[in-house]
């Protein structure tokens, strides 16, 4: 399977996943209220802490599966893992749904401060909510799986498929059968077993047949037990940097305070979406020139991805930073949700794009094989991250916790960055400051600003979209044009080649 066709579908497939994700988040606003949204960002959490019980089965899967189709493995021991694992997974979703069913009282009642939502209603909502990650944690194993069988354009549209079926055909049910949250999750659980369905078939008809039926094996679990217990470590960390102010935050204000958070935090991630598919892309061959040891070859593309990376968000970033009001009434069409976001945006969205600066030099450590050096920083920013959230939001509110994670990110920038340096490309620290950071962002915060005083002023729906998306397309030209390795690349693309040879004569 060609790599740059799978470069591709998973570019247009996250796309269509990430279109999904937002384009009816303003509809749920309005069918369901902001403090049953709140409880979907409930769901988001849980789902996201569930992964833990995932104990690195999926990415042990994913590899397994490459090894596979490498000839390390037979058929029959690569379909007794896969049937091992299946077991193991049915039977820890069956526990996530007899655990959270158990506790959704108790979480409805004791945890979460709902307001106009009726206690059992949230209750309900959340033994919901089991059901539909017990089925995308199952979901987990086959994504692995089809991925590292090379499965990737099959899996993408299919992803869009099912995503388009759970974002959609959740407005219809909102809208024609029962404009209420539990009536939200009953069609994501249907969704989910839908998914399940098509990719536990997909995944065994991409296997090749054997003699008799796949067994459990203990065998199999144990010749994968170090990298699937390597992998818990990194994943409880990430978990804990990205998590654990929802985890705390649905405690400690009201659900619908929480509402408003998850809002921000939703479109703040969009940030993310950007960044991945370039780190994506990089990876791979930044490890390869790693390990023959290219170091000039290696400092070019690394810059060059930094760049790309700065480029690409920070028009995004800028909008979301100076114009969060403006963005989110024009998306929303609701001027007192807007009113009430635009503040958390503003700084979820700063401390998420300092956040995915850092994904390139994450993945120049993970081509040197220094996963330690990532560790021990989350380790240290767990430490300072909890107590600031807890000491901060009782004084401002979600505010407090959102300042928390922009100071965290800025600790990044400036103290783990510098060890960092200290030891792969120690040239180069400033280089990447100055060139891959400050001046791309420089030249996109001043097309911004300009955009940000003409905005000040009140425009219809349709010419604000237009002045946004101008605001956009400048920023993002501006950027490219004042980054050194990206504007060379620029310059080679016809026409501008040829206007550029124009020029010298």
């Amino acid at each position: 399977m060609s790599v740059r066709r799978n470069v591709v579908a998973n570019y247009l497939g996250q796309g269509w996943t990430a279109l999904m994700q937002f384009a009816f988040v303003p509809l749920y606003l309005s069918y369901l209220g902001v403090e049953a949204f709140g409880l979907i960002g409930v769901f988001t959490m849980l789902q996201a802490w569930m992964v833990l019980l995932d104990l690195g089965m999926t990415p042990t899967l994913n590899r397994e599966m490459a090894r596979f189709t490498a000839g390390s493995h037979s058929a029959r021991s690569i379909n007794d893992l896969l049937r091992t694992l299946e077991w193991i997974c049915i039977a820890m979703a069956a526990g996530i749904v007899l655990v959270i069913w158990a506790a959704s009282g108790w979480l409805a009642s004791d945890w979460l401060q709902p307001g106009a939502l009726p206690v059992s209603s949230v209750a309900d909502a959340i033994a919901l909510m089991g059901i539909v990650i017990a089925l995308r944690f199952v979901e987990g194993i086959y994504r692995g799986a089809l991925m590292g069988l090379q499965r990737q354009v099959f899996f993408n549209a299919f992803n869009a498929l099912n995503a388009t079926l759970r974002a959609a055909g959740a407005v219809a049910v909102l809208i024609w059968v029962s404009p209420t949250i539990e009536a939200f999750f009953i069609w994501q659980a249907c969704a989910s077993l839908f998914a399940v369905a098509g990719l536990a078939l997909a995944t065994h008809r991409t296997l090749p047949a054997i003699d008799t039926a796949a067994r459990f094996s203990k065998q199999a679990l144990l010749d994968v037990r170090h990298f699937a217990g390597g992998m818990i470590a990194t994943t409880l960390l990430a978990l804990l940097l990205t998590q654990i102010d929802k985890v705390l935050l649905s405690r400690l204000i009201s659900l619908e305070a929480f509402g408003y958070y998850t809002l921000a935090a939703t479109v703040a991630s969009a940030l993310t979406l950007l960044a991945t598919p370039v780190t994506q892309a990089v990876y791979p061959r930044l490890t390869e020139l790693a390990t023959t040891e290219d170091g000039d070859a290696l400092a070019d593309l690394y810059h060059r991805s930094a760049q790309a990376v700065t480029v690409l968000c920070a028009p995004p970033a800028l909008i979301m930073i100076l114009l969060p009001e403006v963005l989110l009434r024009t998306w929303t069409g609701d001027a007192a949700l807007s009113a009430h976001t635009a503040p958390l945006l503003a700084l979820l969205a700063a401390g998420t794009f300092l956040n995915g600066l850092m994904y390139i030099p994450y993945m120049l450590q993970l081509a040197h094989g220094w996963s330690g050096f990532a560790v021990r920083v989350n380790l240290v920013a767990v430490t300072l991250l909890i107590p600031a959230i807890l000491w901060a939001t009782p004084r401002y509110g979600a505010t407090g916790a959102a300042w928390a994670w922009v100071a965290l990110n800025i600790g990044y920038m400036t103290i783990g960055m510098h060890f960092m340096y200290r030891r792969l490309l120690p040239a180069e620290k400033v280089s990447w400051y100055v060139k891959d950071i400050l001046s791309p962002l420089a030249a996109a915060a001043l097309a911004t600003y300009a955009f940000a005083f003409i905005l000040s002023e009140p425009f219809g729906t349709v010419l604000t979209v237009c002045l946004l998306g101008l605001c956009g397309l400048m920023a993002l030209l501006a950027g490219a044009f004042s980054a050194d390795r990206l504007r060379q690349r620029l310059f080679d693309i016809w026409p501008l080649s040829a206007a550029r040879r124009a020029f010298d004569h």
